[in-house]
């Protein structure tokens, strides 16, 4: 039975099966990874809420990482197209509470709050598939490992690594759950009445919990003592990882400072 808990599946091992590939952007380290990747949200959030042509230059970043990896360009653009709800949500009502005419588009004038919502879908797409970019590019105990090698407390990271691990369990109970619906009300269609889902998913959640805290106990009575020890990480390279770092940080403060647009159009048009 195809359900969203099932493609959620398909789509988590999907990912860490493309992670497990071999590319120039997979052999770079996780750590240098995550400082791009970090430095690029800095840069993208540092500009204003009207800045829309100042942002484009850094999706560079996204557009070389999906080349040099090898990886399905659909496949990036539909991980990175699941928050775009949210991302809408975010910014749904700035039209309707900044509505002073800022720029146009022949017939059309747009208005400040048109702007800044094209603003934050442009900055959040970016941030979104550069992050997806990082997953798809890196083995999950090397970003994990990476973590806590730049600071991250270790609390979070354990969480993390549960997370991670234990994510399939979750949707496969949810998934079990649709079945045993389906099972039990046939010919009612896929949907799931509204009465009905609270029950569900207080069963759900009751299940989730009852197995998480055997899988605690069977954990502690093994030596389990708040950390999972994993591989440490490969030696940073100063020569592909320092390279990797510098390059990009330079660039993202070339955009940053620097109006890149503009400099070209007047290129162009001198």
């Amino acid at each position: 039975m195809s359900s969203p808990f099932g493609r959620g599946i398909g789509n988590v091992n999907s990912t860490r099966d493309l992670a497990l590939s071999r590319s120039p952007v997979h052999s770079v380290d996780a750590r240098a990874k995550w400082v791009v990747t970090l430095a690029l949200a800095v840069t993208v959030t540092s500009f204003g809420k009207y800045d829309i042509s100042r942002v484009m230059p850094l999706f560079l970043y996204p557009f070389v990482l999906t080349a040099l990896s090898g990886l399905p360009v659909q496949a990036v653009a539909k991980r990175s197209a699941a928050a775009l709800p949210f991302i809408l949500l975010v910014g749904v009502f700035n039209p309707l509470i900044d509505r002073e005419p800022m720029a146009g588009l022949g017939p059309v004038v747009l208005s400040g709050g048109w702007v800044s919502f094209i603003s934050i879908l442009v900055r959040s797409t970016l941030i979104v598939s550069s992050v997806v970019l990082l997953a798809m590019t890196t083995r999950p105990d090397n970003l994990f490992a990476a973590l806590e090698s730049l600071g991250v407390p270790s609390a979070l990271v354990v969480q993390l690594q549960f997370m991670n691990r234990y994510i399939d369990l979750l949707a496969g109970e949810a998934e079990r759950t649709l079945r045993a619906h389906s099972l039990r009300s046939p010919g009612k269609g896929g949907g799931i009445p509204v009465l009905v889902s609270g029950p569900m998913l207080g069963g759900l959640l009751l299940r989730t919990m009852d197995r998480g805290s055997r899988i605690h106990r069977a954990m502690v009575s093994r030596g389990f003592d708040g950390a999972v020890r994993t591989a440490r990480p490969s030696p940073f390279s100063p020569r592909r990882d320092g390279l990797f770092v510098c390059a990009w940080l330079a660039y993202f403060a070339l955009a940053r400072f620097v109006d890149l647009p503009g400099a070209l159009l007047g290129v162009i048009g001198g």
